[in-house]
C-alpha cells in the first residue's frame, strides 16, 4: 500500500520515492502505470480531481504523470505519458503541479465552508461535492433554495474566509469520532478517520488536500442553482478561479452594455426590452407570412381550372423554404373549395409537400412514397397531408411533375 504524504502535508509537492510496481501499456494506445512505495499525488476520490506533475529519474529520464487513481486495494496508480518507461525498484523524484494542487486546496477547502454555512444558516446538509476544471458544485438536501439563502450562504463563507480561521488536520478513531459532532460522518468502512477542522466552524472526515487557514481560500463566488434528482445543485468557485471567473463574467457584461450603449446595471433591461421587441416582431412576421400564404393560395386556386369538381394546384417556390411551401399547401387545402395542392421548395433542404381538403379522394402520404422512393428520399404523412425531403442532387421540379401526372393535373 502507498504511504500517503498528502494526507500529513498537504502542501508537499516535492518528495522522493522508489517504483514499486510497473504495469507496461498492453497497446500503443494505453498508458504505462506505476506505483510508488510513497506519493504526494492525490488520486481521484472524495469529489476531488488528481493531481499532475512529473516523475524524474537520476539520469534526468522524465515522465510525466497524467492521472492518478486509487485502486481497491489501496494502492495509489500513477498514469505516465504515452512512450514513458520507468523501471522497477528506480528512484524517483516527484514533482506535483503546485498550481494545480494550490487550485484544488482553495476549492475542495472553500467547499468545506460554504457546505457548514447551509448547515449553520438554514439547516441544509450537503449531499455530494463535485470538483470540475472549470467549477465545482455541492448537491443540497432540499426541495428548494430561495435567491436571499444563496447571498447568505456566500456572505457567511465569505466572512470565515476573512477570519483566516486556522485549518488542521488529525486522526482519530471512529468510535471517537462518532462523539465529534462531524457535520457528515463517513459509511463505516474505515477504524481510523482523518478529520479536517476549521476553527470554530466546521469538523468533517475527508482524505482531500486543504489548506492551512481560511485565509488561503481567496474567496467564494456562488455561481447558479438548479433542481436535481437529489436536491439543489449550487455551482461555485473558489480563490484565482473566482477571480478569473468574476473578470469573465465582467468583460461580457461590459462587452453587452458597450453594444446597448448602456450601464452595466442596464444591460438586463436591454436585454428584456430586445427580446419583447424580436417576439413582436416574429409575431408579425408569422402574422404577415400567413396573410401572403392565403393571398397565394386564393390566387392559385382562382387562375387553375376545375377538373371533375376538383382543383389541383402545383406550385414550385424557388424563393421560400419548406416552411412556407407547407404553409401555402395548407392554405390551398383549406379555401373551402375541393382541392389538392402539390408544392415544393428548391431552397436548401428541398423538399415536396403534399395536401388535399379533408375527404379528398386521393392518398397524399402513398403519393409521396411512390415519388420519393426511387430517388432515396424520406417522409410521410397521413392521407390528407404528407411531407418529404428530396436527396441532394434530385431535380425537385421533376418529382413535382411526376406527382402531378399522377393525379392528373
Amino acid at each position: 500500500m502507498t504511504q500517503r504524504l498528502y494526507y500529513a502535508n498537504p502542501e508537499l509537492c516535492e518528495f522522493d520515492a522508489v517504483v514499486a510496481e510497473v504495469v507496461p501499456p498492453a497497446s500503443a494506445e494505453e498508458r504505462m502505470q506505476v506505483t510508488l512505495d510513497q506519493s504526494a499525488f492525490y488520486p481521484t476520490s472524495g469529489g476531488q480531481v488528481h493531481d499532475t506533475g512529473w516523475l524524474t529519474t537520476g539520469t534526468d529520464q522524465r515522465a510525466r504523470v497524467t492521472e492518478v487513481a486509487e485502486t481497491e486495494e489501496g494502492k495509489i496508480v500513477h498514469y505516465l505519458e504515452a512512450h514513458a518507461k520507468l523501471a522497477l525498484g528506480a528512484a524517483v523524484h516527484g514533482s506535483v503541479d503546485r498550481e494545480r494542487r494550490r487550485d484544488h486546496m482553495q476549492q475542495h477547502s472553500g467547499q468545506h465552508v460554504l457546505s457548514a454555512a447551509f448547515v449553520e444558516l438554514y439547516q441544509v446538509p450537503t449531499v455530494s461535492f463535485h470538483m470540475g476544471d472549470d467549477y465545482c458544485s455541492i448537491d443540497l438536501a432540499t426541495d428548494s433554495i430561495r435567491p436571499d439563502q444563496v447571498v447568505g450562504a456566500e456572505k457567511r463563507a465569505n466572512e470565515v474566509v476573512l477570519e483566516n480561521r486556522p485549518v488542521t488536520i488529525r486522526f482519530v478513531s471512529r468510535a471517537e469520532a462518532e462523539t465529534l459532532g462531524l457535520r457528515k460522518l463517513p459509511p463505516a468502512e474505515r477504524d481510523r478517520l482523518r478529520l479536517i477542522e476549521i476553527a470554530n466552524f466546521d469538523r468533517s472526515a475527508c482524505g482531500g488536500t486543504h489548506v492551512n487557514a481560511t485565509g488561503q481560500i481567496g474567496s467564494i463566488l456562488l455561481r447558479k442553482t438548479e433542481k436535481v434528482r437529489q436536491g439543489v445543485r449550487v455551482e461555485f468557485v473558489c480563490g484565482e478561479r473566482a477571480v478569473r471567473t468574476a473578470r469573465r463574467d465582467y468583460a461580457a457584461l461590459a462587452e453587452a452594455a458597450g453594444l446597448f450603449s448602456a450601464q452595466l446595471w442596464d444591460v438586463p433591461a436591454q436585454v428584456r426590452k430586445s427580446l419583447d421587441e424580436a417576439r413582436s416582431l416574429r409575431r408579425q412576421k408569422d402574422e404577415a407570412l400567413q396573410h401572403l400564404a392565403e393571398t397565394m393560395a386564393a390566387e392559385a386556386l382562382h387562375r387553375q381550372t376545375q377538373s371533375g369538381g376538383l382543383t389541383v394546384v402545383v406550385k414550385a417556390f424557388s424563393d421560400r423554404d419548406i416552411s412556407f411551401a407547407k404553409l401555402f399547401a395548407q392554405k390551398v387545402a383549406h379555401a373551402g373549395v375541393p382541392a389538392i395542392a402539390l408544392v415544393a421548395s428548391t431552397l436548401e433542404p428541398p423538399g415536396l409537400v403534399f395536401a388535399q381538403s379533408e375527404g379528398g379522394g386521393a392518398d397524399m402520404g402513398t403519393l409521396l412514397k411512390r415519388v420519393l422512393s426511387p430517388v432515396g428520399g424520406r417522409g410521410g404523412g397521413s392521407r390528407d397531408f404528407a411531407q418529404g425531403g428530396v436527396p441532394a442532387g434530385h431535380d425537385v421540379e421533376h418529382l413535382l411533375r411526376q406527382a402531378a401526372s399522377t393525379i392528373g393535373a
